[in-house]
């Protein structure tokens, strides 16, 4: 099941609303039961950040996350020396500038 409908549902349930009818659900039904709206909305809001997490980190470069090697370290340091921009060496590792920037302060090559 897609987590979109599965968003889509959870919200129905939470709403106390039969998510193949649209019907709204007796008062003794329990989807109207106060603990269980409660449950629904957490997971609902878990749901949610589940999704938005996805979706960002389908927009981060391809090795953000990994682990640094001594041989990405090293040509991290070279070209930094050399001059490349931020810009460019981020590109380069398949990191974000954050990335390069954080790992060049651990490896006293910039200031904080």
């Amino acid at each position: 099941m897609e987590l979109k409908r599965a968003i889509e549902i959870v919200q129905y349930l939470a709403d106390g609303v039969n998510p193949q009818t649209g019907e709204v659900m007796e008062h003794d039904s329990v989807f109207q039961n106060p603990e269980t709206v409660r449950a629904l909305f957490t997971a609902l809001e878990q749901l949610k950040k589940t999704e938005s997490r996805i979706k960002r980190s389908g927009s981060l470069p391809g090795h953000s996350g990994n682990a640094w090697t001594a041989e990405e370290e090293a040509s991290l340091i070279a070209e930094f020396d050399s001059g490349m921009d931020m810009a460019s060496i981020a590109k380069r590792h398949g990191r974000t500038n954050w990335a390069i920037q954080a790992r060049l302060l651990k490896l006293n090559k910039i200031q904080a």
